[in-house]
């Protein structure tokens, strides 16, 4: 059995019931049940439907997700997440590369290596480079002044963790970032790269090992095993070619408003959704949904 589940941007409902009837009875589909009204909308079929892709890509038009998974462990015990455009709307090293005058010639290194392009490694070691002398206090201004919180991300945490997951963010951006932010949406560890820091200024190095795509396979591993739990059990998202290996490792991979050859390799690809959709896909309703307690 198989769970189908359409849901669109809380923020511009359009997800039709008329739509998901339609659809419903094409695939012979069981019972609709709405999640969300005009947001979120699921059913069961029997076997995956062969026309799974074109009938996405038409859905993509009206700008409606559509996610197809097995229906047995749905529900997840552990969030695995990524953090720079993903729990957050920025790539916090361009941020930070605007701050030092050198924003554009970041922004692009940083695009061509989430897109997998460029060892992430070696684009990290770069861009790191082009900050060497920013004063240390401009990580506060940036996380003051340009770090806002991706849509929907509250509300995943909160409901998740008071059903009992574990949280961890795993980035490859910097542990300055994901500090405060970890704390502030409630997740139980993070794990970053660190930015070195001399007589109050950033030398323009990181320290070693860079945590990149490996290591955030290695947080899957270490992570779900300390818990005694399956990778199966794990949900991970993130949009960049770093995030794969763990994306494509875990129970559920999210390819969240991912880089087009990093979206093409996942099953599970939400380009209109906001986190919550990580809910909906588990089967949570918007009435299940627990108010966030997080730290502002």
């Amino acid at each position: 059995m198989y769970i189908a589940t359409l849901l669109c941007n809380p923020a511009k409902p359009c997800v039709e019931p008329a739509l998901v009837e339609s659809l419903r009875n094409a695939w012979g589909g069981g019972e609709a049940l709405w999640l969300a009204p005009d947001v979120a909308a699921e059913f069961s079929v029997t076997a995956m439907p062969e026309n799974q892709w074109q009938v996405w890509e038409d859905l993509q038009g009206l700008g409606v997700d559509l996610v197809l998974q097995p229906a047995a462990n749905r529900r997840k015990k552990m969030l695995l997440a990524d953090m720079d455009s993903t729990m957050i709307q920025q790539e916090c090293i361009d941020e930070l590369a605007e701050e030092a005058g050198v924003g554009a010639r970041v922004k692009d290194i940083t695009a061509r290596a989430m897109n997998g392009e460029l060892d992430f490694n070696g684009a990290l070691t770069e861009r790191v480079s082009l900050l060497k002398g920013l004063p240390e206090t401009v990580i506060g201004d940036v996380l003051d002044n340009r770090i806002t919180l991706m849509p929907g991300g509250p509300a995943l945490l909160s409901t998740m963790k008071a059903d009992g997951a574990y949280a961890a963010l795993v980035s490859g951006g910097f542990t300055a970032f994901t500090t405060r932010v970890a704390a502030t949406l409630g997740f139980d560890e993070n794990r970053a790269n660190t930015l070195l820091v001399a007589d109050g200024k950033l030398t323009g190095e990181a320290a070693r090992p860079i945590l990149g795509r490996e290591a955030k396979v290695e947080a899957l591993e270490q992570i779900s095993a300390r818990l005694g739990i399956s990778e199966a059990d794990v949900i991970a998202v993130g949009d960049g070619a770093n995030d794969l290996g763990m994306l494509l490792r875990a129970g559920a991979g999210v390819a969240l408003h991912a880089k087009p050859a990093v979206a093409a390799q996942c099953e599970i690809r939400i380009n209109h959704g906001d986190l919550t959709a990580l809910l909906y896909i588990q089967g949570y309703a918007q009435d299940d949904f627990s108010q966030n307690n997080s730290k502002d």
